[in-house]
């Protein structure tokens, strides 16, 4: 459009972009070029050959290292979003459409915050146009498969975890009460101590003995729930026994053995 004064073309409206990176795991975010900077790099460089249209980069990074793209409890992304919806950004810069998430679902609604407060959605490796009808139909149908992606490494990692223990060894999570993790690693070891405590429970549980009664037995013995020392060398665990905790270890596959239920077949001891 000319300008009215002098006949030049006025200068386009300015937009600008926010660039969003993201990286499932948080392996190599240690080195002095990581994943994150190559789709940063990648993006800003994109956003420059759009100068003439006015697009601009903020200077706000939006990083997520270590965050799954499968759900939207990632911190960069909540920030980008609030700044969204404060009509602080005008277009939404990704290296590629899984790196802003992988499940359907979840695009739908942070393409609906984008539209509701006027921003755009650009993928720098997938020309697409979220404006036009035919472009959100192509970005669904990519987002369909890149949620298909997602779930078929989940089961493969899943039927992996079984087979690890169906050969006894431990796949990770919290301990329970009788075992301690092998200082090698990759099994679990009886704890002597424990394992009594956990049999007289079961004993307890067995002989029809009401829940709260065995928590006030286990208190005034001075049994306390499972205490370990994390990776990072933090004390956890060691509270006192309740409800909750006396019906997980009953149902803990760990501590269990074909025997009969409190009625007809109930688990045994450690």
């Amino acid at each position: 459009m000319a300008n009215g004064n002098n006949g030049a073309p006025a200068p386009p409206e300015p937009v600008r972009c926010a660039i969003y990176t993201r990286k499932s795991t948080d392996e190599g975010l240690d080195q002095a070029f990581n994943s994150l900077d190559a789709q940063r790099e990648a993006a800003e460089a994109y956003i420059r050959s759009q100068a003439s249209e006015g697009w601009t980069a903020l200077a706000t990074q939006y990083d997520d290292g270590g965050y799954t793209g499968a759900n939207m409890d990632r911190p960069a992304l909540k920030r980008l979003l609030a700044d969204v919806q404060a009509c602080k950004v005008d277009c939404v810069v990704v290296y590629k459409v899984d790196r802003l998430t992988r499940s359907l679902f979840d695009f739908v609604r942070i393409i609906e915050v984008l539209d509701k407060h006027g921003a755009s959605f650009v993928a720098v490796t997938q020309q697409f146009n979220t404006t036009t009808s035919l472009g959100r139909l192509t970005l669904n149908i990519l987002l369909s498969f890149a949620q298909f992606e997602r779930e078929i490494i989940s089961e493969r990692t899943r039927d992996k975890q079984i087979a690890a223990r169906k050969k006894g060894q431990w796949t990770g999570g919290r301990l329970v009460l009788g075992y301690d993790l092998d200082p090698r690693g990759g099994r679990l070891v009886v704890n002597p101590e424990e394992a009594e405590r956990v049999r007289a429970i079961f004993h307890w549980y067995l002989e029809g003995e009401p829940v709260s009664r065995i928590v006030e037995r286990c208190a005034s013995l001075g049994w306390r729930n499972k205490e370990w020392t994390t990776r990072e060398g933090k004390a956890a665990g060691g509270c006192a026994l309740r409800k909750c905790h006396i019906y997980h270890n009953a149902g803990q596959p760990a501590l269990h053995r074909p025997r009969a239920s409190r009625r007809r077949a109930a688990p045994g001891g450690a």
